[in-house]
């Protein structure tokens, strides 16, 4: 198991739930795990007071840039685990890609700051920091406010997480290409393997990553220790079969859903969203 990957366990990023209590996701559904990839910047609380930091200072696009930049490099040097990852990130740049090609980093609004700015310094490019309204201002390595040129160049996007890689497609995209750039290579935290690359690769986009959610992750975490056979189980037939192994799960455990609707609000609504939408065929 590489360094990342255990520190994705120990920083909680990834959470494994208790054997026959799934996470409620936002979207109304349900599965066995939950991934805050931002939270290996080093902890939760850390992880927090940065987003904290960034809301508080993003109404000024212009100036914010140049804080969370000097933020997330402070944690850089001081920060062991954060260090590691961004290193990490950057090694697989240089593996996979010329760096002579590469003319911006690009980080999407706003986990994606945690390690867009950092990877722009090491590699001493420019960034541009887009915003989920599809704004964009454009900085040099260290921060810097600057006008540059963006006709034909090529930009590659720092991402924490990419799931389904709706807000490449969504935001991120559309707001380079607007620019006249265009992205051509996408580097992330976590993979958590749900049709992102493919999407990402009919856009043209090569896209890497540092830890896949993939069988081979919970076999590790199962030799480790880390999980329960049980949960392991669980694991595996949800990579399948999202879907019908949740499916399954409420039917054989319906106080499961009955409870969340009871629940405090943020679970209630998730529930509810659940039942409105009829998301498993009940």
């Amino acid at each position: 198991m590489s360094e990342v990957t255990s520190y994705l366990f120990e920083t909680k990023a990834l959470k494994i739930c208790p054997e026959n209590k799934p996470f409620w996701y936002t979207s109304g559904k349900i599965g066995p795990y939950f991934i805050n990839t931002h939270f290996i910047y080093g902890s939760e609380e850390e992880a927090n007071e940065l987003l904290k930091f960034i809301d508080e200072e993003k109404e000024n696009k212009k100036e914010m840039p140049k804080k969370v930049y000097e933020k997330t490099m402070e944690q850089y040097r001081t920060n062991k685990i954060y260090k590691t990852v961004i290193d990490e990130m950057v090694e697989k740049i240089k593996q996979n890609i010329n760096i002579e090609e590469i003319d911006f980093i690009s980080g999407g609004e706003r986990r994606d700051w945690f390690f867009s700015y950092a990877i722009a310094d090491l590699l001493g490019k420019p960034h541009i920091t887009i915003f989920k309204d599809l704004s964009t201002v454009a900085t040099d390595s260290k921060g810097n406010n600057i006008e540059a040129s963006f006709e034909n160049k090529k930009v590659l996007h720092a991402a924490d997480l990419i799931t389904e890689a709706s807000s490449y497609i969504r935001a991120w995209i559309p707001a380079i290409k607007n620019l006249g750039a265009e992205i051509k290579w996408s580097i992330a935290v976590v993979d958590r393997m749900q049709g992102g690359k493919d999407k990402l690769q009919a856009e043209n986009i090569e896209s890497y990553e540092i830890v896949r959610v993939d069988n081979e992750l919970f076999e590790n975490a199962l030799s480790l220790g880390i999980i329960s056979k049980e949960q392991f189980d669980m694991l595996v037939k949800f990579k399948s079969d999202p879907d019908g192994t949740m499916r399954e799960f409420l039917i054989s455990h319906p106080e499961f859903l009955e409870n969340a609707l009871k629940a405090d609000e943020k679970t209630a609504g998730r529930a509810k969203l659940c039942v409105d939408g009829n998301l498993y065929n009940l």
